[in-house]
């Protein structure tokens, strides 16, 4: 049940992160923080198709 997922920063928009979710328990998108290298700082990172 476990879908592959790209995580994108909110500020600069670069695909940073790819992880895993459960569906069957997380049906709605996730927000992570996490260090962005391109904007050199922590910020929100939103799941994307």
């Amino acid at each position: 049940m476990r879908e592959n997922i790209t995580l994108a920063c909110t500020e600069c928009k670069q695909r940073n992160y790819e992880t895993s979710k459960n569906k069957k328990t997380n049906s709605e998108r996730i927000e992570l923080n996490k260090y962005c290298k391109f904007c050199r700082k922590h910020t929100v990172h939103k799941e994307t198709k």
